[in-house]
């Protein structure tokens, strides 16, 4: 968007004539949020259930497994959408209630694939985009327990499996993808602070400083690189083969940053431009 300093000045409020053509106004949530339903579809367990009913105190003592109950309301949802006039949503598709177990070769969850077609066929013919999340932290807790997700490579050819047959069951009606939510998030939360699933962090860590008693394994500042590259990694396999799907020819794909940014306190002074760019590097560059 790009207003005239004049124009923003005289004005109180902005309007939809503001933005540029094509400007998307949307709401957007995550799989384990706000869909519940875990018994049904059968979606397999995440790191975050695992998660929720070990550390509850972790997480404000409460789960997901109702939830707000999209996955039994989402056509009185899109139609509260539509109400309030969005044009698009971004929802993220729950890896284990397509794949249970993580992997394809274990087993595709039909009911699963059959949900999520239902979804994007009520927000087309409400008018309203679909755009899909490959990815919102629910790593599945069958690939954890096998070699403990994102702290190892395996993970990268899973998660290129389980996008490949997202792009090949939705990539005719969803254009707009994105491959990871916040991989910052997840990397420093789950595997330095040990504030988020799977929760893992080093002893140091449950300093008061923190207030975090989270350190039962892991260690910091090692796994966050760790899983941080692991997610580049599937990242790049899946943009790939995002690529070279034809259903997927017209579509775009990208992953979605923390928007924190950083200026200089100073901007002539030589130290204040160098911190902030090292904490841009830390906050975007790896």
């Amino acid at each position: 968007m790009t207003l005239k300093r004049n124009t923003y000045l005289k004005k109180n409020s902005f309007g939809r004539s503001d933005f540029s053509e094509g400007f998307l106004f949307g709401t957007a949530s995550s799989a384990y949020q706000y869909e519940g339903a875990i018994n049904e579809a059968p979606r397999g367990e995440s790191v975050w259930d695992t998660f929720v009913r070990k550390y509850p105190e972790r997480n404000c003592y409460s789960n997901a497994d109702q939830a707000v109950e999209f996955y039994d309301h989402y056509k009185e949802d899109i139609q509260r959408m539509k109400d309030i006039n969005m044009d698009a949503f971004r929802f993220s598709i729950s890896w284990p209630r397509i794949l249970p177990l993580g992997k394809k070769s274990k087993g595709v969850n039909q009911e699963g694939i059959n949900f999520y077609n239902n979804l994007i066929d009520e927000l087309l013919a409400n008018g309203i985009t679909p755009l899909a999340t490959l990815f919102h932290w629910d790593t599945p807790q069958a690939l954890e327990d096998e070699y403990n997700g994102f702290l190892s490579e395996e993970a990268v050819n899973d998660f290129k499996d389980f996008a490949a047959l997202c792009f090949e069951e939705f990539g005719d009606r969803v254009k707009l993808w994105v491959t990871l939510n916040e991989p910052w998030v997840y990397s420093i939360g789950g595997y330095d602070t040990g504030r988020k699933a799977p929760g893992r962090a080093s002893k140091y860590m449950n300093e008061a400083k923190y207030m975090n008693e989270a350190a039962v394994a892991g260690e910091s500042g090692l796994e966050v690189y760790t899983v941080s590259h692991n997610l580049l990694l599937a990242h790049a396999e899946a943009v790939e083969v995002f690529r070279n799907n034809p259903k997927c020819k017209d579509g775009k794909i990208g992953i979605a940053h923390c928007p924190v940014w950083f200026e200089p306190y100073d901007s002539n002074c030589p130290d204040d431009k160098e911190a902030c760019e090292r904490a841009m590097e830390f906050m975007f560059g790896w």
